[in-house]
């Protein structure tokens, strides 16, 4: 009896989407788009109305006192929550059901997400080390992608590109946020308070218990939600992280005969309010930067605003392509037959727009320096206008490739 020599597969770096995950994937894109859409007309209006005649009015409202916060405050610590919440349930669902549960799939689109976080921190670091005024408590802003205005300008310049592709800059964008998270977590985090942060746990996991009691009545969990948000607050961790740690605990996997999980069905309700409220008003108070002709002339020679741009620009870039290759190469996995290592090389530019996340992490980076603060913002806004422009150019060629 004759043996056949074994056949060795080779793995897939980007796999082709399928079924239901592929189902899900064109709505989250559809939803992104949007918001990403939304995002932009909150960004402009915010640029428009601080460099207006009626600025001081901005000002005025953006740091007007609202209960515990400010108007500004609610947009970061409470209207983020919310987009934060569908971060942990994006990331939950894809190391359960998604890219991320198949080692062999997540090993490229992971070290492409770190080293896209880990290479701008390091241009960072490295030039404001080098100036003489440098600060290099900035070396997380340029660590974070945007999703929502990435996907908007992959659904604009892309129809046609293949959905592998789509499901890659997703999965990127999920890891990319968790990344954020933690580094939100363990280095923004100021003033800790033991009892509120175990109060907080205990809310967090009587919202676990009761998904997998399978307990849907909203009238508990709103509640538990909003005692889980403000007790991290009070504890001196960023409050956001409530949100993704109840996003982390939200069942994803739907029961025989259930229709769909709660995951799904919550997302169904709430992806709406983040896309179209949550981070357009986060935008709106936090990308008012003033763009005088001084401060114009100020960010060409600011270390941190070169440090950030070029972080944006360059490191996500060569981190997000360079990772990729290098884990293709050598785990010997190779792309989908659909794709080219161009198409990778686009959507790497692609993922120097860094916008919601980043503008936070400026707020927290530089605390009550409210310069510094609009550098590093000033920065953010030009190199994610950048990158946006150079990646719709060469998704366009790529566009045009697949469609002839």
């Amino acid at each position: 009896m004759s043996q056949h020599p074994r056949i060795r597969q080779k793995k897939r770096a980007f796999p082709r989407v399928l079924g239901r995950e592929r189902a899900f994937l064109a709505d989250t894109l559809r939803a992104e788009t949007t918001g990403g859409l939304l995002l932009l007309a909150a960004t402009i209006v915010a640029l428009a109305w601080a460099n207006s005649p009626w600025q001081d009015a901005y000002h005025h409202l953006r740091d007007a006192q609202l209960g515990p916060l400010t108007v500004e405050g609610w947009a970061s610590d409470g209207a983020l929550t919310l987009f934060f919440y569908l971060a942990g349930v994006e990331l939950k669902r894809e190391l359960v059901v998604g890219s991320l549960s198949k080692l062999s799939e997540a090993v490229v689109p992971v070290v492409a997400a770190v080293s896209g976080m880990v290479l701008p921190a390091i241009i960072y670091v490295v030039t404001n080390l080098v100036a003489k005024d440098g600060n290099p408590h900035g070396w997380a802003v340029p660590t974070a992608t945007d999703i929502a205005f990435a996907l908007a300008v992959l659904a604009i310049v892309g129809s046609s590109l293949p959905s592998a592709l789509r499901a890659f800059l997703l999965t990127l964008a999920v890891v990319d946020d968790f990344g954020a998270i933690l580094i939100i977590a363990v280095f923004f985090s100021h003033g800790f308070h033991l009892l509120s942060l175990l109060a907080a746990l205990v809310l967090i996991a009587l919202w676990y218990v009761l998904q997998r009691r399978r307990v849907r009545t909203p009238f508990l969990y709103v509640p538990i939600a909003i005692g889980a948000w403000w007790f991290m607050h009070e504890s001196g961790i960023h409050a956001t992280i409530a949100g993704v740690a109840l996003g982390l605990v939200t069942r994803v996997v739907a029961d025989p005969g259930e229709k769909d999980a709660p995951a799904e069905r919550i997302e169904h309700r709430l992806r709406p309010w983040s896309a179209g409220v949550a981070v357009p008003v986060f935008a709106l108070f936090a990308a008012g930067v003033t763009l005088s002709s001084g401060a114009v002339r100020e960010m060409l020679t600011d270390p941190v605003a070169i440090g950030v741009a070029a972080g944006l620009l360059f490191g996500k870039a060569i981190g997000v392509f360079g990772g990729s290759w290098l884990t293709a190469r050598f785990t010997r996995a190779e792309l989908n037959s659909d794709l080219a290592w161009r198409d990778v090389a686009a959507v790497a530019v692609l993922a120097g727009i860094g916008f919601t996340v980043a503008l936070l992490i400026a707020q927290l980076a530089f605390g009550s320096d409210a310069a510094q603060i609009e550098r590093a913002k000033a920065a953010v806004l030009v190199a994610s206008v950048l990158a946006a422009l150079l990646a719709s150019l060469l998704l366009a060629r790529r566009n045009r490739a697949y469609a002839d």
